[in-house]
């Protein structure tokens, strides 16, 4: 019935976030003779599963006072009696939906043995089926998703982790409940979590985020599998829709999935006392089962990212998206200029460098409120942005400004209080509008930029020399940019590299390369080597 590996063909990809389903014109056919019979009937028998479930999940906490909420329900009629039904229910969909069967390889840990269960690679939104063969274990969601029909009840009823994404006090209170429950020895039930963050198209395994591994318990990895003829399940950032992929998933006869246990991981107390070596290590693991690449990836709010150091380098800068935005409303090169003129002043006046969309579209100078919709987008999370971020983007993208010009601009618009250096969380912002992605672990570059004081607009180069002169050796490459400002410890702290012996200094290797051409289309570096330091400097642009 299964098919190993055959879904390599059926789409095309230029990074773990995009996937485009191929079809032949006779699969593509004969999707629409199915799925014209197949779907309405397989989503109208779900839709009929979920109307059945939201009143039964609802009756779980029905008349608890909060202070009962706040302790699992694992006794009583609540659990014996509702947890079948809606257990029932929750597979019934998925069967309705075509997975008949579900292959399960290895043995499922109990919950005192590892409270929580990794489960990657992520795929979609049909990946929730990994909860019924795990007996509905608590997951980890937005807050928003509570205000959902039916959704919000199935998140209410298995006592779920609620997580304002955009209130810092809400994840500090997420990250706590989190810890308490993964403690509790098996007082609360197992938690299942996708410490990817993310779908993806399988191809790679994206770097894992902390949140699983923060309380430094056993966990026990989950391999989800989809060995079919067609990868249809797959939704990402980018391609396939998720209407697309229901649709695909729906016109098949059947799909077939497997779920595999793998033994339980037990940290070490080094991994313990750092969960991002804990998360790095199983990712490690799980990708070598899998037969694919860990990498650093990871999806920082909507703009797709490879941490590199300390940075997270878009790999779709959002500037380059948005000239694209501008120039497809009808906006001419001197157009975007004066836009970005006018954008400066805004940023410079009492009105303040935050705008709205409705603020944004006669900024710019658009005819289509969607456009700004779109650019806002590309910077934001909500419906405010930093005009700072467009400004500074664009301009080095489209070369508009010279790069010493660009930097005075930047470091200007940042000092806040006008003190003539900048702050860790200035730093912070700056960069980030350059690269092109939210930078939040800039902490250690800061110290390194702040060895002899706060960072000022122009120092001095010999003083980045000497602050770093027990680092340096003279085999070692070194890249730093030519800047007019000490960042010099940035590109030092980014590709610095343990050095085993003279005999064999460390150099960049084809993957930073790489991943360093993504940092823009404006940036000038400047790269030493030992036989290039007394003889002079050779100057390279990333196109």
């Amino acid at each position: 019935m299964e098919r190993q590996n055959s879904h390599q063909a059926t789409y095309s990809s230029q990074h773990p976030f995009v996937h485009t389903l191929k079809l032949t014109r006779a699969q593509l056919i004969r999707g629409m003779v199915l799925g014209s019979i197949l779907v309405p009937i397989r989503v109208c028998l779900a839709v009929l599963c979920f109307l059945i479930m939201w009143p039964i999940a609802r009756l779980r906490l029905a008349g608890l006072s909060e202070a009962e909420r706040s302790r699992p329900v694992t006794t009583g009629w609540r659990r014996w009696l509702l947890h079948p039904i809606i257990w029932f229910l929750s597979r019934a969909v998925f069967f309705f939906l075509g997975f008949f069967w579900v292959r399960v390889k290895g043995c499922r840990a109990g919950r005192k043995e590892a409270p929580v269960l990794a489960v990657a690679p992520h795929s979609s939104f049909l990946d929730m089926l990994v909860l019924t063969e795990t007996q509905l274990p608590a997951v980890v969601s937005r807050s928003e998703n509570q205000s959902i029909p039916v959704i919000g009840a199935l998140l209410e009823f298995n006592q779920s982790v609620l997580v304002n994404r955009k209130d810092p006090e809400s994840r500090k209170r997420a990250v706590v409940q989190i810890k308490e429950r993964l403690i509790s020895n098996g007082y609360w039930p197992q938690m299942l979590m996708f410490p990817e963050g993310t779908t993806t198209n399988g191809t790679t395994l994206i770097k894992f985020k902390p949140g699983a591994f923060l309380a430094g318990v056993p966990v026990q990895p989950v391999l989800l599998h989809y060995p079919n003829k067609l990868d249809t399940v797959r939704w990402t950032h980018r391609g396939t829709t998720w209407v697309e992929a229901l649709w695909h998933t729906c016109s098949q006869l059947y799909t077939n999935v497997t779920v595999e246990y793998l033994p339980v991981y037990t940290p070490s107390q080094e991994e313990k006392d750092d969960p991002n070596l804990y998360a790095d290590n199983v990712q490690k693991l799980m990708a070598k089962t899998l037969g694919i690449p860990a990498t650093d990836h990871v999806m920082e709010g909507r703009v797709p990212t490879r941490k590199l150091g300390g940075l997270s380098l878009p790999l779709e800068p959002p500037a380059r998206e948005t000239l694209s935005l501008l120039h497809k409303d009808g906006l001419r090169e001197s157009e975007v200029e004066a836009a970005l003129s006018k954008m400066i002043d805004r940023c410079q006046s009492e009105q303040g460098w935050r705008a709205g969309v409705d603020e944004l579209a006669p900024l710019l100078g658009l005819r289509d409120r969607q456009t700004a919709a779109k650019i806002c987008g590309l910077y934001s999370k909500d419906d405010m942005v930093d005009l700072r971020q467009i400004y500074l983007s664009v301009t080095s993208v489209s070369g508009l400004l010279g790069f010493k010009s660009l930097l005075h601009t930047a470091f200007t618009l940042y000092d806040r209080e006008c003190s003539g250096s900048l702050t860790a969380v200035d730093v912070s912002d700056l960069m980030g509008a350059l690269v092109g992605s939210p930078q939040y672990h800039t902490e250690e570059l800061y110290t390194e930029l702040s060895l002899r004081g706060a960072p000022t607009e122009r120092v001095k180069e010999s003083r980045c020399k000497e602050s770093r002169k027990d680092e340096l050796r003279k085999p070692c490459p070194v890249v730093r940019p030519t800047v007019p400002w000490n960042c010099n410890a940035t590109w030092l702290y980014l590709y610095r590299r343990p050095v085993q012996s003279a005999d064999h200094p460390p150099h960049l290797s084809e993957t930073d390369q790489r991943v360093l051409h993504t940092w823009g289309g404006g940036v000038h570096t400047t790269i030493l080597s030992s036989d290039q330091r007394e003889g002079g400097e050779q100057q390279c642009r990333i196109a």
